[in-house]
C-alpha cells in the first residue's frame, strides 16, 4: 500500500524539479537554452522509444488474434526484423530504443545517446533535424549525472500521464517557467496554454483543410488542434499543418513534437523570421492560430517597406511586431472564407500609431470577435490578453452544419476576465485556467451570434458581451477595446450606504477597544515587575 502511495504522488513537475537541479549543479550542463534542449531531447527519445515499445506489443497481439505465433523464427523475422506501423510509430534500430539507453552503463550514456540521436537521423528523413546531433558528447556531463538524469526522465511515460497530453510541450513550459522566465519574456517565448489552444480551436473550429501558425513555437496549437479534431471527426488527416518557426531549437522541437504524433506537417525547410523570409509565401489557409510574441520589437527591416502583405494598408510601425502579424495573417487567409484566431496583447486594441490599419481592418470589415482574457492564464507572463477572431466571411451560410447569418459591420465583444473561479495549485505564481464547461460557453455566445435568428442589435449581457455596430465604433475613434461597448453596471448604486457606514464606524469602534485594552494588559505586566509606562 505505502508503494502505492508513493506512485501517486509522483507528477511530471517533481521528475522535472529533479531533473532542473541535476543539471543546475552539473559541471558543463551549458547554458539556460542547453539544458532546455538536452531535456527535451532526451524526453523526445523516451517519448519515441516507448511508443515503439507499444508498437511491438501491438504487433504482437495481432499475430496472436490471427493464430500466429509471434516468437516463431520465421514469424519474428518476417514481421518484428524490419516492423512496420499504420499509427505514425517509428521503427527503431536497437542502438535507439530506450531499453537500450536504460540498461547502458553510466560512463558510456553520453556516447550510447548521441549514437541513438545519429542512428534516428539516419533511418528516418521526418525524424531528421528533429535534434542536434553530438548533443549529449558535447556536453559531456559527469556518468552519475547523465544517469540520475535518465533514471528520472525514464518515469516520464504516456502509460502514466495520458497519450493526450501534450507531454514534450509541457516539459518545455516548464523549462520556460523554472529557467529564464525573465529572459523568455525578452525573447518573446511563450507557451501558450492548453485550456487558451482549447478555446480558440473550439470557437473557430479548424476541422478540415489547411491550419496554419506563422509562429508556431513548440506545436502545442496543432497538437491541441489534432486532439480537437479527433474528438469531434475522428480523422486528423482532413486537415493539413503548416507553419513556420524562427527560433532553430524551438523548430526542431515542433518537428519533433508533431513527428512523435505522427501529424503530417509542413514546417519549411529551415527555422527562419516569417517577417523577412516568409516559407509559405503565396499559400492561402483555411484557418489560422497563433500566439506571436507580444510587443515584439526588433522585427523590421527596411526591406519590409513596401511589402506586398500591408500593401492595402499601412506599414506597421517600427515599435512592435502587433500589426504587422494581424497584417501577415490576413494575407494568408483564404479570400472568400479564412477565419484566424490569434492572441494579441491589450495594447493592440487602441494604439494610437495603429489607428489607421484597424480603422480600415474595421471598414474592410475583417475583424469579428475581440475577447479578453483572464491576465493570469499565463506561467510566463502576467500580460493581458486579448483573443482577436478575423473571418473573411461575415455574409452568412453554412459552416460546420450550423446555418450562419448575415453580421457584416458587426464585432462580437466579450470580456471574460471575471473567469478566474479556477485556480491552478502549485504554481509560483497566481494562476488559473479555463475549464470545459467556460470554454463551451463562451463558444455558444460566439456561435449564436453568428447563427439563423439572432438580432445583432440586442445581442448583450452585461458586463460579459455585446454585438456592436461600425458606426459606433467609428463614433469611438475606431477603438477595440471592449469596456468602450460592453455596459458595466455601477454595483456601488446597490449599496446601503448609511449601513455600511455604521458598520465601518463600530468595526473601527470594535478595534479601538480592543488596542486600549491590549494596552492596559501590557501596561500592568509591566507595573507587575517594577516598570512603568510613560
Amino acid at each position: 500500500m505505502a508503494k502505492k502511495k508513493t506512485e501517486e504522488k509522483i507528477n511530471i513537475d517533481s521528475i522535472l524539479f529533479k531533473c532542473r537541479d541535476i543539471l543546475r549543479a552539473a559541471k558543463n550542463s551549458g547554458s539556460f537554452f542547453e539544458k532546455r534542449d538536452m531535456m527535451l531531447t532526451l524526453v523526445f527519445l523516451r517519448f519515441i522509444g516507448e511508443k515503439f515499445e507499444d508498437g511491438l506489443e501491438k504487433l504482437r497481439a495481432d499475430l496472436i488474434a490471427r493464430g500466429l505465433d509471434p516468437d516463431d523464427e520465421e514469424i519474428f523475422k518476417a514481421f518484428f526484423d524490419d516492423a512496420t506501423f499504420t499509427d505514425g510509430t517509428y521503427n527503431l534500430p536497437p542502438e535507439a530504443r530506450w531499453s537500450t539507453i536504460i540498461n547502458t552503463p553510466a560512463p558510456q550514456l553520453n556516447v550510447a545517446l548521441d549514437t541513438a540521436l545519429h542512428s534516428i537521423a539516419a533511418s528516418s528523413k521526418a525524424l531528421k533535424g528533429c535534434f542536434v546531433e553530438g548533443t549529449f558528447t558535447t556536453r559531456n556531463l559527469a556518468p552519475n549525472d547523465i544517469k540520475k538524469i535518465v533514471d528520472e526522465v525514464n518515469k516520464i511515460s504516456h502509460k502514466a500521464f495520458g497519450e493526450e497530453k501534450d507531454l514534450i510541450g509541457r516539459v518545455y513550459e516548464y523549462f520556460l517557467k523554472e529557467f529564464a522566465v525573465n529572459a523568455t519574456k525578452e525573447e518573446g517565448e511563450y507557451y501558450t496554454p492548453h485550456d487558451v489552444v482549447q478555446l480558440i480551436a473550439t470557437l473557430i473550429e479548424p476541422f478540415d483543410g489547411t491550419l496554419y501558425d506563422p509562429c508556431c513555437g513548440s506545436g502545442g496549437m496543432f497538437i491541441q488542434s489534432a486532439e480537437l479534431v479527433k474528438a469531434k471527426r475522428g480523422d486528423i488527416s482532413c486537415i493539413n499543418i503548416y507553419g513556420q518557426e524562427k527560433e532553430p531549437a524551438t523548430y526542431r522541437l515542433a518537428k519533433m513534437n508533431l513527428a512523435l504524433r505522427g501529424i503530417s506537417h509542413n514546417l519549411g525547410d529551415e527555422s527562419d523570421s516569417t517577417f523577412t523570409h516568409d516559407l509559405h509565401k503565396g499559400l492561402y489557409f483555411n484557418y489560422i492560430m497563433a500566439n506571436p510574441p507580444f510587443n515584439l520589437k526588433g522585427w523590421y527591416d527596411e526591406n519590409l517597406q513596401s511589402d506586398a502583405r500591408w500593401a492595402d494598408y499601412a506599414v506597421p510601425p517600427e515599435s512592435n511586431a502587433n500589426y504587422a502579424w494581424i497584417l501577415h495573417m490576413l494575407s494568408h487567409l483564404k479570400p472568400l472564407d479564412g477565419v484566424a484566431g490569434f492572441l494579441l496583447a491589450n495594447g493592440a486594441l487602441g494604439d494610437s500609431d495603429t489607428l489607421n490599419i484597424r480603422q480600415k481592418l474595421i471598414e474592410n470589415d475583417k475583424v469579428e470577435a475581440i475577447i479578453i482574457l483572464p491576465r493570469e492564464l499565463f506561467i510566463t507572463t502576467d500580460i493581458s490578453v486579448t483573443l482577436w477572431i478575423l473571418n473573411q466571411n461575415k455574409k452568412g451560410g453554412d459552416y460546420h452544419g450550423r446555418k450562419l447569418r448575415n453580421r457584416e459591420h458587426e464585432i462580437l465583444f466579450m470580456d471574460l476576465r471575471t473567469w478566474t473561479e479556477n485556480p491552478v495549485k502549485g504554481e509560483n505564481k497566481k494562476k488559473v485556467r479555463l475549464d470545459s464547461e467556460q470554454i463551451e460557453r463562451a463558444a455558444e455566445i460566439y456561435h449564436t451570434w453568428q447563427s439563423e435568428g439572432t438580432d445583432g442589435s440586442k445581442y448583450e449581457v452585461a458586463e460579459l458581451y455585446r454585438s456592436v455596430g461600425k458606426d459606433e465604433i467609428e463614433r469611438n475613434n475606431w477603438t477595440l477595446v471592449p469596456s468602450k461597448y460592453i455596459e458595466f453596471i455601477d454595483h456601488d448604486l446597490d449599496i446601503d450606504f448609511p449601513a455600511e457606514m455604521a458598520r465601518i464606524q463600530q468595526e473601527m469602534k470594535d478595534i479601538m477597544a480592543q488596542e486600549k485594552a491590549s494596552q492596559k494588559m501590557l501596561a500592568d505586566a509591566f507595573e507587575g515587575i517594577g516598570y512603568g509606562i510613560e
